[in-house]
Order: structure tokens, then sequence, then C-alpha cells
């Protein structure tokens, strides 16, 4: 009875530790993958603030869909509602957008640097080529 009651909490730790650890990180990144949540998105980036029956007004699918995908949003931090009287109105949350920009700009960092060092490569490789004696291997290569 200890050791499964012990398995249980354990494997719960485990569980409540993926949640904070990737949820944290990955949230932002899951709700921006869809394309309507990105429509959603790019609507309160362009417009400001959308009541959620604005929003439905841009899109073919049920009011119910865009619903579970502003709660997506929401629950994401990627958006903000306010309520007034029956109305939610949604803004876009600056501080996602500034943590997803952060993001693709230190790997646009990293991919730069490691372009710029097989460039590095490839011209050296060229210039090696380039300086190396022609033989009559490399002479019946080209002519084939």
């Amino acid at each position: 009875m200890k050791a499964r009651l012990f398995f249980n909490y354990f494997y719960l730790s485990v569980y409540l530790i993926k949640c904070l650890v990737y949820n944290k990180s990955m949230d932002i990144f899951t709700a921006i993958s869809d394309s309507n949540r990105r429509h959603i998105v790019e609507l309160l980036a362009e417009k400001g603030s959308l009541t959620a029956t604005d929003i439905c007004s841009y899109f073919t699918v049920s009011p119910q869909a865009i619903s579970q995908h502003l709660k997506v949003l929401r629950e994401a931090n990627v958006v903000t509602v306010e309520k007034k009287a029956q109305q939610r109105i949604y803004r876009l949350n600056e501080q996602a957008i500034f943590e997803v920009e952060a993001w693709a700009k230190r790997y646009r960092q990293l991919w730069s640097e490691r372009f710029e060092k097989l460039d590095g490569l490839l011209q050296a490789r060229m210039e090696q080529q380039q300086n190396k004696p022609r033989t009559q291997t490399d002479e019946r290569d080209e002519e084939q």
C-alpha cells in the first residue's frame, strides 16, 4: 500500500513539474501554432481591442470555436480580457509577443553565426580548390 502511494505521489509530482516547466515556455508557441489563433493575434495587433463578437465576425468558423481559441490564447497569457457588462473585450498582451520576439532573436543570431562559419569554411575550400595544381584526372572529369 505504501509503495503504491509513493508511486502515485511520485507520478503526480513529475506531472506537476512538467506542467510548470513546459507551460511557462511552450504555451505561447502552442497557442500561436494554430492559424486561426494567429489570425486573432494579428487582428488584435491591428485593431487594438475587440469584443468576442467582433472577433467572430472576421471568421467563418462557429462562435463556439472562436471562444475556444480565445480561451487557449487567454490561458497562454497571449491576450487579456476585460469584462464590461455582457461583453468581453480582448487585447493583445504585449509581454507575450516580446517573449516570442526575444526567442526568435536568439535563434536568428545563433543561425547567423553558424551560416557565417559555414560561409568561411566554403570560401576556404574554394580557395584550396583554386590553388590546387590540376591533374590529368581533374581534366578528364571536366570533359565528361
